[in-house]
């Protein structure tokens, strides 16, 4: 569902009178539906994103409500498309905030889209749950202050050393280059790759950047090569990465690549072996023995959604990270005691819950650097190989010495 942009203060106007309203009506009128909003790429080049959420979201609401629901009510979900577009995500905010008034709201796969919610969510005090996009300032914002905005995926500011780590240990002599989207989720990560170089007391070699639809990166690819680049960490997403690739082809210069997880498996299907060795952060596989419980999420995907297996799960640790994110939702809300959106934020730093990702214990704390709940402890490396996304100890790039 795409909705119309309105006009920002006349959402501002509506906003303030329904708050004065609020101020003198009886304390049950506040309280909110028992419904989880959500602005996701559901249509465009990004489409597959919102789906990979969806299928986490619908089977873990599905176990929660044949459960009984939460504090005895069942609860719906109420998806709306934003194409990946920040303006779009914003009116989605303020449907789901105001018009629904659903308790919580759910993000999608970029970080722009995010950074953009922050101040209609602040001015609706409407929670929202982060489960892809890792941009340090989704979480950590300027002013200091961040008290709706709560996130269970990577954040960009401990994922820059984990992909610097690695990088290095790829590369002989630690000649290192950065290549990474102009938007804010790319740009957002340079300070943050810079400052896990200078911690290993080195500098990169070369910075270059690109925009979102580019195809052909060869004059980036080029200077990076003449740089002596050794290994690239990457900021970017299935589509450009795919660029870069044949890019690379094209000019005979093919370094290590460790990527930040705006790539996904679906990398695999467009650039097919060209993928082979890519190696991508993330939290999670499906791939491999599975836990009991992640086992059966799987099968309740396979089955609802008619998908062949792991292999349809482009997004692998989106996935479980939004399926773990409704659980501790729904954990927050039976300690609320009900629908209330400010005792669920509350309850929120109360919540210890043993999920599939990792064990949440708390979920998160009262420092804006813990509205994440995904810790580098849970951090693990990925790596394509025949087309697929692996967890690295599955392929034949295991090894960094290779």
């Amino acid at each position: 569902m795409i909705q119309t942009l309105r006009p920002r203060g006349l959402g501002a106007l509506m906003l303030g009178a329904a708050l004065a309203t609020a101020a003198t009506a009886p304390a049950q009128a506040q309280s909110a539906e028992p419904c989880i909003g959500a602005s996701w790429e559901l249509t465009g080049a990004l489409a597959h994103t919102g789906l990979q959420i969806r299928y986490a979201v619908e089977v873990a609401l599905d176990e929660i409500n044949e459960a009984g629901g939460i504090l005895g009510q069942q609860v719906t979900l109420r998806a709306y498309d934003d194409q990946g577009e920040p303006a779009r995500a914003v009116d989605n905010a303020f449907r789901i905030g105001e018009q629904d008034n659903c308790v919580i709201m759910i993000g999608g796969f970029r970080t722009p889209n995010a950074i953009a919610l922050r101040e209609p969510l602040d001015e609706m005090g409407l929670p929202w749950m982060g489960v892809i996009s890792a941009g340090t300032r989704v979480i950590e914002h300027e002013t200091g202050e961040n008290n709706w905005m709560f996130r269970v995926s990577m954040k960009d500011r401990w994922v820059a050393p984990f992909l610097v780590e690695h990088a290095m240990a790829r590369a002989p002599e630690g000649r290192i280059g950065l290549l990474y989207e102009a938007t804010g989720w790319g740009q957002g990560a340079v300070p943050d790759v810079e400052a896990a170089m200078a911690e290993q007391g080195m500098e990169l070699v070369a910075s270059e950047t690109f925009n979102i639809g580019d195809t052909d990166m060869t004059a980036q690819l080029s200077r990076m090569r003449d740089a002596g680049v050794e290994a690239i960490v990457f900021y970017g997403v299935d589509r450009e990465a795919d660029g870069v690739l044949r890019s690379m082809q094209r000019i005979g210069f093919r370094p290590e690549i460790v990527s930040a997880w705006g790539i996904g498996g679906q990398l695999g299907n467009t650039a097919g072996a060209l993928a082979d060795g890519v190696l991508v952060a993330g939290t999670f596989s499906w791939w491999g023995e599975l836990e009991p419980r992640a086992q059966a999420v799987l099968d309740a995907m396979v089955e609802r959604f008619g998908l062949a297996g792991p292999q349809d799960l482009l997004l692998p640790s989106g996935t479980a990270n939004a399926y773990d994110a409704i659980h501790i939702i729904a954990a927050a809300l039976e300690i609320a005691g009900e629908f209330d959106r400010e005792k669920l934020r509350e309850a929120l730093f109360e919540v210890s819950h043993e999920g599939i990702v990792a064990n949440f214990d708390p979920a998160f704390e009262r420092t804006m650097e813990r509205h994440d709940a995904i810790t580098p402890d849970a951090y693990r490396l990925l790596a394509f190989h025949e087309g697929i996304l692996l967890p690295i100890e599955q392929t034949p790039f295991g090894d960094a010495s290779n």
